[in-house]
């Protein structure tokens, strides 16, 4: 079948509007889970098993997987028992979520400005989505402001490998995966953007310094595939008397 080439130039750009930022991932949305699984040759089931143990889901937590798309990350939450909510800019992904995973609830939200009160979640979480947001600040603080006292955040994105790695790392996101990216997707474009996103993302010191500037105490990270990707934790204090 001939490839759409509407479908295929849509894609966000550096400034990240949330509109073009939705319309790109309701393109990507039936073949996410597929392509993400080949770009990363493997990995994901990796990089998921190792933000699965930061979290450690507990029965009756309340969870927000915030731009959670297809619910793939949510799953093993729900299994351990934790109440979890997905929350993603796109309607075309949430879309896709429902139809996999009915057992979860899937909601509409921006990470700006998320449509819960203070105070829900015992742990927040966002898998590959901080880095498309429009106002990281902003994010950062509203996962803050929904996040119970004691409460905690965990980030997983791409980030800054170590300097052994970082000349094949670059190769690899300019020139290699956007054209497997074609193969197992016909939105060529969105996967143009994805690469050039992760190249220009903060490193794993900057986004530290930003979760603190949010207010989160306790900030660490673990580098995971040589510190291509990095697992952030952070905890909200309780109130102090």
């Amino acid at each position: 079948m001939e490839k759409n080439p509407d479908i295929g130039s849509i894609r966000a750009d550096e400034l990240k509007k949330p509109g073009e930022v939705a319309a790109m991932f309701d393109v990507v949305a039936p073949n996410y889970d597929l392509a993400n699984d080949v770009i990363s040759l493997g990995q994901v089931y990796l990089w998921r098993r190792a933000v699965r143990a930061s979290i450690d889901p507990r029965p009756g937590w309340k969870i927000l997987d915030l731009a959670g798309g297809t619910g793939t990350s949510a799953v093993p939450l729900q299994k351990a028992g934790s109440d979890v909510i997905v929350c993603d800019i796109s309607e075309g992904m949430l879309e896709v979520g429902r139809g996999k995973h009915p057992e979860i609830s899937f909601v509409w939200g921006s990470a700006t400005d998320l449509p819960f009160e203070d105070d829900t979640f015992d742990v927040v979480t966002i898998s590959f989505g901080i880095r498309n947001v429009e106002d990281v600040e902003v994010a950062l603080q509203e996962m803050y402001r929904v996040t119970k006292p004691g409460g905690r955040v965990v980030i997983c994105e791409f980030s800054t490998p170590v300097a052994v790695a970082r000349v094949p790392h670059g190769i690899y996101l300019r020139h290699v995966a956007p054209h497997i990216a074609r193969l197992a997707s016909p939105a060529g474009g969105a996967y143009d953007y994805l690469s050039e996103s992760i190249i220009k993302w903060y490193d794993q010191e900057k986004l530290a310094e930003m979760m603190l500037a949010a207010g989160w105490e306790d900030v660490a990270y673990r580098n995971l595939t040589y510190g291509t990707v990095a697992i952030h934790r952070g905890l909200k204090p309780y109130a102090r008397s």
